[in-house]
């Protein structure tokens, strides 16, 4: 049995980028990447994707994936990827399995590597945790906010009375590269964060996502530039 499943959600339309998801990004298609990274995971039993798009799910299977084929009513921009990833539990249960665990991966954070999953599913089992979401920490930002009335004001420090970097309360930026629930949470709660929540901190250089063109020549420099574009990606 498949007790920890791997789900891709990858739509076909795309306003930033037309055909995002297949755009190609250092010689593959954007999500051969996750597929890929998910694959050489030793936590994860199996990896699916879930899409509007035939084109993308041909891609998916080629690169060793199982495809879902998304309702287009929960296929639209505005869809959440929570809805993605509940009817892809209910068609992976459909076919015999009942995983325990899903990692929820976003196509267009590819900078990562498989490590990351087995790192992080050993701090959500370490810790108990029910959820985990990746993020990076902000330890050296200093914050500010627009407020209607004041102005510019700072969030996480006081500029009258400024702490030394060490002395500033540890904050984290969810980053969106993956996330690790519970499938019964998930159920439960309709959502990919609830009961007990864990985070998994990666790399400042692993934040990077694919929202415009620009994006994807930041993206191959940083892979190229911190080995993760071998065939068996296995360290960062």
């Amino acid at each position: 049995m498949d007790k920890t499943v791997a789900v891709i959600p990858a739509r076909g339309g795309s306003k930033g980028i037309p055909g995002k998801n297949l755009v190609p990004l250092l010689g593959k298609p954007l999500i051969a990447w996750s597929i890929e990274q998910a694959k050489d995971a030793q936590c994860i039993d199996s990896v699916w994707v879930s899409s509007d798009s035939q084109e993308i799910l041909k891609v998916a299977e080629h690169y060793g994936a199982k495809g879902i084929l998304r309702p287009t009513e929960i296929a639209h921009d505005t869809a959440s990827s929570e809805s993605a990833w509940l009817h892809a539990l209910d068609e992976i249960e459909r076919l015999g399995h009942h995983p325990v665990h899903m990692i929820g991966i976003q196509a267009t954070s590819p900078i990562r590597a498989s490590v990351d999953f087995d790192l992080a599913m050993a701090t959500f089992k370490r810790e108990a945790c029910d959820t985990l979401f990746t993020a990076m920490e902000m330890e050296d930002f200093l914050v500010w906010r627009i407020d209607p009335e004041d102005g510019y004001v700072p969030v996480n420090y006081d500029y009258k009375n400024r702490q030394m970097r060490q002395q500033i309360e540890k904050r984290f930026l969810e980053n969106g590269s993956f996330y690790i629930m519970d499938t019964k949470i998930l159920r439960s709660q309709q959502n990919r964060l609830g009961g007990k929540i864990g985070i998994y901190a990666m790399e400042k250089y692993k934040m990077f996502q694919i929202d415009t063109r620009e994006d994807i020549k930041l993206c191959e420099v940083v892979m190229q530039g911190y080995n993760l574009v071998g065939d068996c990606v296995l360290s960062g």
